[in-house]
């Protein structure tokens, strides 16, 4: 068998049933969560455009959009799935050479289960297939350090999830594997230097092309057999050897993602949350700090502390902002939050936060990055003007798997992020469509999508 083979024999055999009950609640946990980024997303800039590109290209209703209409499953996999993206507040999954966001496969999964006229159970096993496949690709296949980017594994775990959805056998779920990991390979050009919109739109786009190389082998259309092991597949000329043993595999990875308590990019978490208990521990007046050190692990320090990534001073757009630690410590420290208001246009360009993003000198420490991904070790120090320190440790933070979110806390994150589109009624029948998923159509739940915004 080939390796796409083997893989397309552990999404078909894959199983509900099978699933542990842990990953059951976990999941539903990360739809919620995902649900409020997404309507939380709904005013976004880019978000906008995507909209109107829509509603000039058209396109068979058959599916859902969130905040209403209809379009096709495709375009629907992309605009859904950049609402989820946008505010990149979603969750992810560390592994010791890559990092990426499960939930990206959301929107694909979401608009072929609803194509397929399937139920919240067969939405959440597609899902999980989904996890499963791009997580432990991330695991034993990385490619940040040759230069391309995590969505190259999450167009794999797309292809997985919607072939799932639409109950292909093996042979068209290895033919959908074979397309998408073939065509389509992202540079990790998407994240250096200056970001731009494509930051929070690749991962949609390889949703969007997972699930078009799914419905394309629904039809019989056929794709290179030996994506992966080939002579020059995915190992030879991109992740070089690894070998993951798809027979054995479960439906549990899920469990091993962690969940934003703040609007900021992934690695930062624990740094923020230990600046934030400084602030309250010790009411510091931002206008006195002389100089924040923050002590991180590389991986860190490399993508958003101004390391091999690029400099995290230069700080002028949304996008910029959430991938400088830089500012997100600037932020947190003047405003005693980091929410989507704190990458306003104005708030991003006003001098108190430029001027406080300067003191702030990040450095990787090597023990540190010897503890990471089972911990998220950060040391943060508060320089004051009268020569004051204070200074705090982390090992970790609430959302990271050590110290899971709970439900009530996701439930009352994703009413701060729905509140301005959704009345309360109806982000009580949203959160309740979610907690009994697994017994309802999928289509009941879009329907409530389809109201937000439009009854408030």
């Amino acid at each position: 068998m080939t390796e796409g083979s083997r893989l397309a024999a552990f999404v078909e055999r894959a199983a509900y049933e099978d699933m542990p009950e842990a990953a059951r609640d976990q999941l539903r946990i990360r739809v919620l969560d995902s649900l409020g980024c997404a309507i939380g997303a709904l005013n976004g800039e880019p978000v906008r455009m995507i909209r109107e590109h829509l509603e000039d290209f058209g396109g068979a209703g058959r599916c859902g959009l969130i905040g209403g209409g209809r379009t096709a499953p495709d375009r629907a996999a992309f605009y859904n799935g950049a609402l989820v993206r946008y505010l990149d507040f979603n969750d992810s999954y560390l592994a010791p050479g890559e990092t990426c966001h499960p939930s990206d496969n959301l929107g694909a999964v979401l608009a072929a289960t609803e194509y397929a006229s399937g139920s919240g159970r067969d939405l959440l096993t597609s899902l999980a297939v989904s996890y499963q496949v791009q997580c432990r690709l991330s695991d034993e296949a990385p490619v940040r350090a040759k230069g391309f980017d995590h969505t190259t594994q999450g167009v794999y775990g797309a292809a997985a999830g919607v072939a799932k959805a639409l109950d292909l056998d093996a042979e068209r779920t290895a033919n959908a594997v074979a397309i998408a990991g073939t065509a389509f390979n992202a540079l990790r050009v998407t994240r250096t230097g200056a970001l731009s919109h494509w930051k929070g739109l690749a991962a949609p786009n390889a949703a969007f092309a997972g699930l078009h190389s799914a419905f394309l082998a629904m039809r019989g259309i056929t794709g290179p057999a030996e994506v992966f092991e080939g002579n020059k597949g995915f190992r030879e000329a991109i992740a070089g050897p690894f070998e993951i043993e798809w027979e054995r595999e479960g439906l549990d990875r899920v469990t091993r993602t962690i969940l934003k308590r703040y609007n900021a990019e992934i690695h930062s978490q624990s740094t923020l949350e230990g600046a934030l208990e400084l602030r309250a521990r010790h009411s510091i007046d931002p206008a006195a700090i002389e100089l924040v050190q923050v002590e991180t692990f590389d991986v860190a320090y490399h993508i958003i502390g101004g390391g091999e990534e690029g400099d995290k001073t230069l700080v002028r757009t949304k996008e910029e902002a959430d991938h400088s630690l830089n500012y997100m410590l600037a932020a947190a420290l003047l405003d005693g939050q980091v929410l989507p208001a704190q990458y306003d246009p104005e708030r991003i360009g006003r001098e108190d936060v430029q001027s406080l993003l300067r003191r702030v000198v990040v450095r990787p420490r090597a023990d540190f990055s010897a503890r990471f991904p089972a911990e998220m070790p950060s040391r943060v120090a508060i320089h004051l003007q009268d020569g004051t320190v204070h200074e705090i440790e982390k090992r970790d933070y609430e959302g990271f798997h050590t110290r899971p979110m709970r439900w009530e806390t996701v439930a009352a994150k994703f009413d701060g992020l729905a509140s301005s589109r959704a009345g309360e009624a109806l982000r009580g029948e949203i959160r309740e469509a979610v907690r009994t998923l697994k017994d309802r159509p999928v289509a009941e739940l879009l329907a409530l999508l389809m109201r937000v915004g439009q009854d408030r």
